[in-house]
């Protein structure tokens, strides 16, 4: 039976690729699953993805309850039907071709810096928009709060990595300032809630792209500069309650236990949960008992590795780690597989945004870092953030599952690099370059 052109041109715009001829629809769905490239490195995001949404299921549950053999906590039932949900929604979002998302980048953006301007609106009724902890953050559905910034993540790594999958301005210093432009606008909005940990977030994410698509690492290293020279003079506009957390890792470094009560508690009680539990952790019921008599403030979320820690050990912390590191190694191996530039790049800018927000997080709960409000991706509890995780993983699955399609393109390999580096004499002349594509290559 032939498909009706109208029919046929849909599923050519969703990536189905029709056989030509008189195939009926059996032989489109064919010719679309042998497009696909059903063994690739997302599948170890994918298993990494669900190992840590397990693990933190259970961390959850060992959080929020404190007797060993109860039914499950709450927020861990919660967390279950969050995590169904999000695998859903993430294996929904790998079907389309990476091609068609990026006709989405734009809308789905300015969609989400329409959420985060509506959060800012001091007329939305409280029932919508109610501050928790200060911050102005999240969107009560009923059910559930929504947290833009979360989606935010993903919108802005797609549009940046729509504007830049063709273009070379950006290996010019001026060339950046579009770049900074789409950045600053989420960034500045997200600050404004206040919520400084998930703002600090989009850098390491741009440079991740721009380095990626082969910006010049001395432009990039020029700005890093800028911005260290300039961080000293932020301090004065920091919230009192910002202020307080950089005087007490201030006074962590120091040796300072004058605020072991007062400001630190938080990551001293954790500290002392890590500690806890040694090489290889304590059991189920002691765990629970060291939780809940040490009254860590946010066990099951911010602080939820030490939890872990305090379960399993030292051992268990790494093997958290390792998990992470198997992520990270799928989605980096899934972009430098992809012949899709803009695919290339949203594997980048994603992974970029889980290792900075893993690092943070489990540096906030060594006491390493100031505690900013970050959640550990998959593990901590919340629906938002879990479901946005979960989006990433999918996404990262659609750039390595869908075959490169034509017209195609080069992009991102630069003959006239960099001329300030000196001549090779038997170049013929031809300048030596280096940039941050060498590191993608």
């Amino acid at each position: 039976m032939r498909m009706a052109g109208g029919h046929a041109d849909i599923l050519r715009a969703a990536g189905v690729v029709i056989r030509g001829g008189t195939d009926d629809a059996e032989s489109g769905l064919f010719g679309w699953v042998k497009d696909l490239k059903l063994i690739n490195w997302a599948w170890l995001t994918l298993i990494a993805s669900a190992a840590l949404t397990l693990v933190g299921v259970y961390a959850i549950d060992l959080a929020e309850q404190p007797a060993p053999n109860a039914p499950l906590a709450p927020a861990a039932a919660k967390q279950l039907a969050f995590m169904t949900i999000g695998l859903v929604a993430g294996l929904a979002i790998a079907l389309p071709h990476v091609r068609v998302l990026g006709w989405l980048s734009w809308p789905l953006f300015a969609l989400c810096i329409g959420l985060l301007i509506f959060v800012l609106i001091p007329a939305v009724p409280a029932f919508l928009v109610t501050p928790r902890n200060g911050a102005r953050a999240w969107i009560n559905l009923g059910v559930a709060d929504f947290q833009p910034s979360e989606l935010t993540k993903i919108a802005y790594v797609m549009a940046v990595a729509h504007y830049l999958r063709f273009r070379h301005q950006h290996r010019q210093f001026l060339g950046l300032v579009v770049p900074a432009l789409i950045t600053a606008i989420p960034v500045a909005l997200i600050t404004v809630q206040p919520d400084l940990g998930t703002a600090s977030l989009f850098g390491p994410a741009l440079f991740a792209i721009l380095i990626a698509a082969g910006a010049r690492l001395r432009h990039l290293a020029v700005i890093v500069l800028c911005g260290l020279l300039i961080a000293p003079a932020v301090y004065p506009f920091l919230q009192p309650h910002q202020k307080q957390r950089i005087v007490g890792l201030a006074a962590q470094i120091t040796g300072d236990q004058t605020r072991a009560d007062d400001i630190n508690f938080q990551s001293y009680t954790a500290q002392n949960l890590i500690g806890s539990g040694g090489l290889t952790g304590r059991p189920d019921p002691a765990a629970r008992a060291l939780v809940r008599y040490n009254s860590l403030p946010e066990a099951h979320n911010d602080m939820v590795f030490a939890v872990v820690v305090a379960r399993f050990g030292m051992l268990g912390g790494l093997a958290l780690i390792a998990l992470y590191a198997l992520w990270l190694a799928g989605a980096l191996l899934t972009a430098a597989c992809c012949k899709e530039p803009m695919g290339r790049l949203i594997a980048v800018g994603l992974a970029a945004f889980v290792a900075a927000q893993v690092v943070v997080n489990i540096g906030m709960n060594l006491g390493l870092l100031p505690i900013i409000g970050i959640t550990l991706p998959f593990v901590s509890y919340g629906g938002s953030s879990l479901l946005t995780s979960w989006l990433m993983a999918g996404l990262i699955l659609s750039c390595a599952l869908h075959k490169a399609r034509p017209p195609f393109r080069e992009s991102f390999e630069y003959e006239d690099d960099d001329p300030s580096w000196h001549r090779n004499p038997n170049d013929y002349g031809r300048r030596m370059h280096v940039s941050g594509r060498i590191l993608t290559r």
